[in-house]
């Protein structure tokens, strides 16, 4: 019982796949599936990290 809006929808949503017209880019299904570019890599390694400072001290204390 109460499962009939969600089977509607779902009835809907694969209605719609189905049957679509609009065409898929896949080059940016592709993009969006293998993750970051290599720009935002590099663009997140100049930036500097939380722990940065973190690291400059524990280095000072622990060791003769």
């Amino acid at each position: 019982m109460g499962r009939g809006r969600a089977k509607a929808k779902q009835t809907k949503v694969a209605r719609d796949l189905k049957y679509r017209t609009y065409e898929t880019d896949f080059g940016a299904l592709a993009a969006e599936l293998h993750g970051t570019s290599q720009d935002e890599i590099t663009a997140d390694s100049d930036e500097s990290d939380d722990y940065d400072d973190y690291d400059d001290w524990a280095g000072e204390g622990s060791r003769p």
